[in-house]
């Protein structure tokens, strides 16, 4: 009888083993199926993030004027297919599942240029090759609006606390290294929080477009950008979204990890829950550059 209770027992605990061990194996294998990507989306030998990423079937890319900001991000270079995501500090990002192209931007090794930065850069480089330099500029998170073109001119901010006030503290110098020296007095005086306080919310999700950002603004939030986007004959639209991170990385092109058949493509919607690769936005909302 003891011989008897005792083998009861044993298949007891391999029954209840068995069980905990099932939604394990469940849950690894859905996770693993999300990563996947439609094979007809892809051309992992195209340098663009136009040309990497094929349009899903009745879907048409939206058209834009040659020369804009749309155009500009929708042909942005990328590196080839397989490049891994980089810290600041030249390791790997212990994360390397969530991308399908990483964009051909330098990540400075000062730590600098986190996830609302890079777009910042991205914005400004776009000003900087267009020749609207005067149109770059950026308020600190404390509202204080800081230039290009006065940073150009020798400008210089004292920060004292929430006081801030500019002086003519340097000659004038309108080089492309000085222009990156303002883009790192930049980083470190704005972010998420500002831009979401500084920039022209988008109220319908329907009037969403390329260089338009979801964005949780605080410390910490998080950014990123839709730079490509596409409509179907009913008029709904789908989009490719791009991020930096922290710490400082690679700028890449997201998967979507919540539909592998329309991955890397998004639907968006306000106020809605939105899994970007390695982060979440509860409560979703839209910005726009100026």
């Amino acid at each position: 009888m003891k011989r008897l209770l005792v083998f009861v027992l044993i298949l007891a605990v391999i029954s209840v083993v068995i069980i905990q061990l099932k939604p394990v194996e469940n849950s690894t294998k859905n996770f693993v199926a999300k990563l996947e990507i439609s094979p007809g989306l892809l051309n992992k030998d195209s340098l663009t993030i136009k040309s990497r990423v094929n349009t899903p079937n009745g879907y048409k890319r939206v058209s834009y004027p040659k020369g804009s900001f749309q155009d500009y991000l929708r042909n942005y270079k990328l590196k080839s297919f397989g490049a891994k995501v980089i810290n600041y500090d030249g390791s790997e990002y212990y994360w390397q599942q969530g991308h399908i192209g990483i964009l051909d931007i330098p990540v400075p090794k000062n730590g600098l240029q986190q996830c609302a930065d890079a777009l910042i850069r991205v914005r400004s480089e776009y000003l900087w090759v267009t020749n609207k330099k005067d149109d770059i500029g950026f308020n600190f998170t404390s509202g204080h609006y800081c230039s290009w073109i006065k940073y150009a001119e020798g400008y210089r901010p004292k920060i004292n606390g929430n006081r801030v006030t500019f002086h003519k503290l340097a000659s004038a110098n309108h080089s492309k290294d000085n222009f990156y020296k303002y883009l790192n007095l930049i980083y470190m005086y704005s972010g998420t929080l500002s831009l979401y306080n500084e920039l022209p919310k988008i109220e319908y999700a329907k009037d969403l477009k390329i260089g338009d950002m979801l964005i949780k603004g605080g410390s910490p939030g998080h950014i990123v950008m839709i730079c490509d986007e596409v409509i179907n004959s009913k008029g709904e639209k789908l989009y490719l979204l791009f991020q930096g991170n922290t710490p400082a990385q690679s700028v890449h092109l997201v998967k979507n990890l919540e539909d592998s058949e329309l991955s890397p493509w998004y639907r968006l919607k306000k106020d809605t829950v939105i899994p970007v690769s390695n982060y979440t936005f509860m409560n979703s909302k839209f910005v726009q550059f100026k």
